[in-house]
């Protein structure tokens, strides 16, 4: 049954929905869609995924979509965001799985309910973890046509005796006190570089996405932690799939004017690393000074990764609006890579 929709709070023409979903251990639990409609579509529809810590306010990312004549719809996920309620554990989860439910809804609301019969879906972050996984657990429905994965959540950005010991353990502790909080160097500098009372452009909800991140519990991270493991042993989506990241990243937790030109979230030779991975037809991008979420670079940066998707757009999810010729990737590097045989 279809729910009315209401305005959202990015004004029109922005309109959400909530996505009722079967309450957890925390009480009731929704998601939320939020829409924006092309004024000249073409019976495609882009979903979009945002990252932890996040909810979707990249506005310039519908723009980008709708000139192509792409309807946009942007899922706040369960306890993010317009989803977070009082009563839960903000960003929590205790797999990843749980977020197939509203993604599952959504596509279902975006193309039975609104009549689209093509969909891309776009994951940043660890929303490219959960997009990646979910994509190949329903690669055989018939669900989407493509997918777009910015700075995708691959690898926790920890090597050496981190990597090896403490993880594995903070994962062993989250089976059995999943709400245990784990004590991480706090780290301001991606919050510091995207929001505009620092050193960044953007102006964004701090409720939502604060500076300093949530905090993490051990259950959220042996949940992250085996989605790794199940993209480290290799997926199998057999739609198209673009991946992008930086050329650089920020590794320390101090600021430095290095992090307005790097990702300082995650490691982006892992990003680049597990990319085959995915699945059968891949391709990756690196853009030279980008920031973590690729959109939110600055100016002339983050038009490098719009003129890549322009163009690979053009090879696997073309559309029928007229539009300017795709630009070439500028600084950018494309590179086609398959996934590992076997």
């Amino acid at each position: 049954m279809s729910v009315e929709t209401v305005p959202d709070v990015l004004g029109a023409p922005y309109v959400r929905r909530d996505i009722t979903l079967p309450d957890d251990a925390e009480g009731p639990v929704v998601a939320t869609l939020v829409t924006r409609r092309a004024e000249q579509p073409t019976n495609a529809a882009v979903l979009y995924v945002h990252g932890w810590v996040d909810y979707f306010f990249q506005t310039h990312l519908a723009d980008f979509f709708v000139a192509a004549g792409i309807d946009f719809y942007a899922l706040d996920l369960r306890k993010y965001g317009r989803s977070l309620r009082a009563h839960q554990t903000p960003n929590h989860c205790h797999s990843l799985t749980e977020y197939y439910a509203e993604i599952d809804e959504a596509v279902r609301i975006i193309r039975e309910e609104d009549g689209h019969d093509r969909l891309l879906i776009n994951g940043h972050s660890t929303g490219g973890l959960i997009a990646a996984l979910w994509g190949h657990d329903r690669r055989a429905d018939g669900r989407y046509e493509a997918m777009i994965l910015n700075s995708p959540f691959f690898d926790f950005p920890a090597t050496g005796v981190t990597k090896s010991v403490v993880l594995p353990a903070a994962a062993a502790l989250g089976a059995r006190r999943p709400l245990a909080a784990l004590k991480l160097p706090e780290n301001l500098v991606y919050g510091h570089s995207i929001h505009k009372d620092h050193h960044g452009e953007w102006d964004y909800d701090l409720a939502w996405k604060p500076i300093k991140p949530f905090p993490v519990f051990a259950g959220w991270l042996r949940a992250v932690l085996a989605g790794h493991k199940r993209v480290h042993e290799g997926l199998d989506i057999t739609a198209p799939v673009l991946v992008g990241c930086s050329t650089a990243s920020y590794k320390l937790a101090r600021w430095d004017t290095a992090a307005t030109t790097s990702d300082s979230v995650l490691h982006v030779d892992h990003i680049a690393r597990w990319t085959p991975a995915v699945g059968r037809n891949v391709t990756l991008v690196r853009v030279d000074k980008a920031l973590h979420d690729l959109v939110l670079s600055p100016e002339p940066v983050r038009e490098q990764f719009f003129a890549a998707m322009r163009t690979w757009m053009g090879a696997y999810f073309p559309t029928t609006t007229r539009q300017a010729p795709p630009v070439p990737p500028s600084g950018a590097l494309l590179q086609r890579t398959a996934s590992p045989q076997g």
